[in-house]
């Protein structure tokens, strides 16, 4: 389990690989100055609620990873969090979906 950690005093559990792609799509945002609301579902540990934060350039956010490799990014993923990152409701972790999904669509590049 990795840590997210939010102005230096809320620290969330989540799994390295929900992790690596959060860090992604709050990176994308919070690069081009974007702000946006992240919201979870609570672990039941701490009452099986929902949290939301607001995200801003200027507040500090740390991600500490468990394991020493970085896992395997998909991009299906990645688009359809930043998908979520990009409503006005904000970003909210979505099911991981088969990577293959988009490259079906995308093809090669090349015109034949």
């Amino acid at each position: 389990m990795g840590k997210f950690t939010y102005d230096s005093t809320l620290v969330v559990d989540f799994d390295d690989r929900v992790l690596a792609h959060l860090q992604i799509v709050i990176g994308a945002k919070l690069r081009r100055n974007e702000s946006l609301y992240f919201s979870w579902r609570d672990d039941s540990a701490v009452g099986n609620g929902r949290s939301v934060v607001w995200l801003h350039p200027s507040i500090s956010i740390v991600y500490k990873f468990h394991g020493g490799r970085p896992p395997a990014i998909n991009r299906a993923w990645i688009e359809d969090l930043m998908a979520t990152a990009n409503s006005s409701a904000g970003l909210r972790i979505v099911p991981e979906p088969p990577e293959q999904r988009h490259r079906d669509d995308q093809g090669d590049g090349e015109s034949g």
